[in-house]
């Protein structure tokens, strides 16, 4: 009799150990591993739009300082 009285008292607690403790913590991990890679994403989404960016706004820079050229010249004054 006591040892059905040990074995239902372990099987409540290994019970209560799985669902109380070791559910919630892998469920609270896969949970915030996914909101860290949505992260990751967007940080790299955004990373990728500025230098894509970067990357035109060079290209038309490129081309507007050709056309500027002789518009103005950088002097240095002289002392006698």
């Amino acid at each position: 009799m006591a040892r059905i009285f040990f074995l239902v008292i372990a099987f409540y607690l290994a019970y209560r150990l799985i669902f109380d403790l070791i559910f919630p913590l892998v469920k609270t991990t896969r949970h915030m591993k996914q909101q860290f890679n949505n992260m990751h994403e967007a940080m790299n989404n955004r990373t990728n739009q500025s230098s894509q960016q970067n990357t035109s706004t060079k290209n038309s820079d490129t081309s507007g300082k050709k056309s500027k050229v002789g518009e103005y010249i950088d002097f240095e004054e002289l002392k006698n």
